[in-house]
């Protein structure tokens, strides 16, 4: 049998090659175009073909952070509104300097803007985890309730949000005084008078809330932060519950044991009141030196707080007492707060050296000012978190696998960007 022989030059090779690589770069190309369309259409993504062709290599993809070559360009070179809202603000805008905080979810960087030279706690989501653990309502929460802190002094404000195809990012007010709960671990407990003040300023900000019909529900010492000038500054509010009208009630089981209400332990319908019942233990730790109800074992405490009257010893004025005994009343409906809310505690004597105008005014001056040099004075925040070594991803969050576990999570959290209507950083 003849076989014919092919004989290429290897100029003619050589082209062949040439058209082979020109080929596969615009298939390539092709795909890249296709994978940003269902980045910016996330609801393209539940088709069922479309979802079987996004399975490849997804679960292998799975907790790696390295990806190849050509899905890190696939997402770099993809236009910014493909892959996120459009926003005037970005990650790399900021150097990110350190670790202030750490959740569930994600940190809380200090952060300083490039072009302002301000400085912000930037905290940082992971969407996947968010995900996982089906959290999407509360993220979105905290962003609501976030919004409608514009006109209380005592509820940390936000600058602005955005997102990128894997992270959530809040930008908001850098308070650097440090949390209540570590100047009592350091204090042990605080005057009458200092606790008093602190008191009227954190039942400012929990009377707003509920003006606005939310209710707070995770009132605690690690969620109470100081500023430079020694004022409060309420914060996390992922736990919120919002559009509770007057009268209404809800049911989640929320909160952190040492200052659940009895109503919740007993997972009762409960109201706004539940935010007086925490105010009253975290009065009563300021005072006191510990939760009105504490025990190491929590069966124990959960017991306390369901039968036990709390001990009230008599370092405390009488007005501070018959406070605490008014706020830590177990039956939700005869809590002070249940009738005129905020207005009932406003009238207590405890609070009768209190002039509220001027609270609100942040003109009555602070008995204990945290000392701090500077905005990058880390001195009241944990070690624990600012010994941490900052990542550079923060400015490469784009750089993942489009599997269809990003896709879901690109669309994920639609309407969660904001900037001020002015859209001037601030």
């Amino acid at each position: 049998m003849a076989v014919t022989r092919c004989n290429l030059s290897y100029c003619r090779m050589r082209g062949i090659m040439s058209l082979l690589t020109a080929f596969i770069k615009d298939r390539k190309m092709g795909l890249n175009d296709f994978m940003q369309k269902l980045v910016s259409c996330p609801h393209m993504c539940q088709h069922s073909d479309v979802r079987g062709f996004l399975k490849i290599d997804e679960n292998q993809s799975e907790g790696n952070e390295e990806i190849d070559e050509f899905d890190s360009s696939l997402c770099l070179n993809a236009p910014r509104s493909a892959l996120t809202e459009e926003t005037q603000i970005k990650p790399c805008d900021f150097h990110y300097l350190k670790i202030i905080g750490k959740g569930s979810f994600g940190k809380v960087m200090l952060a300083k803007h490039k072009e302002t030279c301000k400085y912000y706690a930037v905290k940082v989501l992971q969407k996947k985890v968010i995900l996982r653990k089906k959290e999407q309502k509360h993220i979105m929460a905290e962003r609501s309730v976030l919004l409608k802190n514009l006109k209380n002094p005592f509820l940390v404000g936000l600058h602005y949000s955005f997102q990128t195809t894997d992270k959530l990012y809040f930008v908001l007010d850098y308070v650097n005084g440090g949390e209540l709960f570590y100047h009592l671990q350091r204090e042990r407990v605080f005057l009458e008078q200092r606790a008093r003040f602190y008191a009227a300023e954190i039942a400012s900000a929990l009377g707003y809330l509920h003006s606005l019909h939310i209710i707070y529900r995770d009132l605690k010492p690690e969620n109470i932060l100081l500023d430079s000038q020694g004022h409060i500054v309420l914060t996390d509010f992922g736990l919120c519950k919002e559009g509770l009208e007057p009268n209404g009630t809800t049911s989640t089981f929320c909160g952190t044991p040492e200052y659940l209400a009895p109503e919740v332990l007993q997972k009762q319908a409960y109201d706004h009141t539940v935010d007086w019942w925490c105010l009253g233990c975290v009065l009563y730790e300021m005072l006191y030196g510990l939760p009105p109800f504490y025990s190491r074992n929590t069966a124990e405490m959960y017991s306390n707080i369901l039968n036990k009257t709390p001990v009230l010893q008599p370092n405390v004025s009488n007005a501070g007492r018959d406070l605490l005994e008014a706020l830590l009343q177990k039956n939700r409906t005869q809590r002070l707060g249940a009738k005129q809310d905020f207005m009932e505690l406003k009238l207590h004597s405890f609070f009768s050296p209190i002039n509220w105008d001027d609270l609100m005014a942040k003109k009555i001056k602070p008995l204990f000012v945290p000392t701090v040099s500077g905005p990058t004075d880390l001195r009241h925040f944990d070690p624990e978190f600012t010994h941490l070594p900052v990542t550079s991803s923060l400015c490469n969050s784009d750089t993942l696998m489009v599997t269809s576990s990003i896709c879901e999570a690109a669309g994920a959290f639609p309407g969660f960007s904001y900037g001020p209507p002015d859209h001037a950083f601030h």
